[in-house]
């Protein structure tokens, strides 16, 4: 095999296939291949017929191309500004950002619709974290509660008391 730059594998999963082919153009026959490199007839049956129609590069890595981002790499790299400015700028109570949230600046900013549960995927993929909001009650009183963990909280925490002696039984 040629050992140029542009045959040189750049993954062991290349390589085995370009050993498949090399093996090959020494006569190998191709269940003899399968079996020297650990890999089924039929997967070296693929390998040689797309080396043979479209050449040996044909045998590089093809990752799937999958469905193009709705954000572009300038908008995506842009989310973070958006989002320092602060819920509140966006019209929201509360300066606290949720997936629903964020998914509605998105489609406001960029005019893109995401699901709330992607939303989720793209921060963490540009390092960013959706806080939950507390849900309190809006009667709660905070004076009240300080005074009952300051007062009442230690009696209870401290549980039953011991007697001096056994109980008879």
């Amino acid at each position: 095999m040629s050992t140029s730059t542009s045959t040189r594998p750049r993954t062991w999963q290349e390589g085995r296939r370009f050993r498949a082919w090399e093996l090959h153009q020494q006569g190998w026959k191709q269940r003899d291949i399968a079996a020297a490199l650990g890999v089924t007839p039929g997967a070296v049956s693929q390998w040689l017929k797309r080396a043979g129609e479209e050449g040996i590069e044909a045998l590089r890595r093809h990752p799937a191309p999958g469905r193009r981002p709705r954000l572009s790499a300038e908008q995506r790299a842009q989310v973070p500004t958006v989002l320092a400015k602060g819920a509140e700028a966006f019209g929201f109570r509360g300066d606290v950002w949720t997936t629903a949230r964020v998914a509605t600046v998105i489609e406001d900013v960029f005019g893109v619709r995401y699901h709330p549960a992607h939303v989720s995927r793209l921060l963490r993929a540009i390092a960013w974290s959706v806080q939950k909001p507390i849900r309190r009650a809006t009667q709660r009183d905070e004076a009240a509660i300080a005074a009952w963990y300051t007062e009442r909280w230690p009696a209870i925490k401290r549980g039953p008391r011991k007697k001096a002696e056994p109980s008879s039984g």
